[in-house]
């Protein structure tokens, strides 16, 4: 069993406009856009970071606006829930202000004893709010939202799978444990992991496989604190029978892909050397910053891609 992967690291999904995009996860979540990039393979498209005041693994939702993208069908094989972790006695607050943003899929409940909040992103998305007692993380309190309901980071990531089976297996080999189990949904933990260290299982076989687009989860990444660690981490998935891609350089993290049994894409991304290596903290996330292979098509881009703010 590995030690090295210590909870979330970032969730990383498509949308079909870049401008609501932005507008949703600063302004309705009150997150902190900290990197504005483009997609290493796609530089036309922007990749857009939001997450703490520094982008800390364990917070870091991140985007690929894709424009006129078709929505995605949700399904197995994917990332169903993103779930973001909230004070105790802030669900009213969060549900009074997305009432009145006119947000979707307003849905309050308890699970696994925890009051949570399901409510839908610009594209469908699926996203929650749960309630959690002294995450001691510190929240990103310049976006219009005070300290006693600001989100803290991940809370969990649900899983949809025709059978949890392997990949169940897959997660305790990395450092999961099953936590417990309630109405088919397995709950799994990393013991003293960074705050984002849930997984819930949700197995739904008589769903079909999903369809990706604006809305979808495109994969989910997971946190080693460095490069030795991951090296670590691909040999030991490889030497089980992973395709585990080679180390890439994403200019704030190195990562590896590999894909589960279940269907869904996993990352796993060293929390060096961050958001700022670009930028001072205090500018995080304000001009567009350009891998270096893309260097060369900064005037084309800039008057490409979408002005973020109207």
């Amino acid at each position: 069993m590995l030690d090295q992967i210590k909870g979330l690291h970032h969730v990383t999904s498509m949308a079909e406009d870049a401008r609501t995009n932005n507008q949703f996860f600063t302004h309705a979540l009150g997150l902190r856009r900290v990197k504005k990039t483009v997609n290493f393979d796609a530089p036309d498209v922007y990749h857009l970071y939001y997450g703490d005041e520094t982008g800390a693994p364990g917070t870091i939702m991140t985007y690929f606006p894709f424009p006129k993208m078709a929505q995605g069908r949700p399904g197995t094989g994917e990332v169903g829930t993103t779930v973001f972790s909230v004070p105790q006695d802030s669900l009213g607050f969060w549900s009074d202000r997305f009432a009145a943003l006119g947000l979707g899929g307003l849905k309050a409940e308890e699970s696994f004893g925890e009051k949570r909040l399901n409510f839908s992103g610009p594209d469908g998305d699926g996203f929650a709010l749960v309630e959690v007692k002294d995450d001691g993380r510190q929240p990103w309190t310049h976006g219009g939202i005070s300290e006693d309901h600001a989100i803290r980071g991940f809370h969990s990531v649900a899983l949809r799978l025709r059978d949890e089976g392997a990949t169940g297996e897959l997660l305790k080999f990395m450092g999961y444990e099953v936590a417990e189990e309630r109405d088919g949904v397995k709950r799994l933990i990393r013991p003293g992991g960074n705050g984002a260290h849930l997984i819930d299982l949700e197995t739904m076989p008589n769903i079909a496989r999903a369809l990706p687009g604006a809305g979808s989860v495109h994969h989910v990444a997971f946190a080693v604190e460095n490069r030795e660690k991951q090296l670590e981490v691909r040999k030991a998935l490889m030497d089980t029978g992973y395709q585990v891609t080679p180390v890439i350089d994403r200019d704030y993290f190195w990562a590896i892909y590999f894909r589960t049994p279940g269907g869904v894409l996993f990352e796993v991304a060293t929390n060096e050397p961050g958001f700022d290596r670009d930028e001072d903290t205090a500018h995080l996330g304000e001009a567009l910053k350009l891998p270096q292979q893309h260097a060369h098509l900064r005037a084309l881009l800039e008057q490409h891609l979408q002005p973020l703010e109207a």
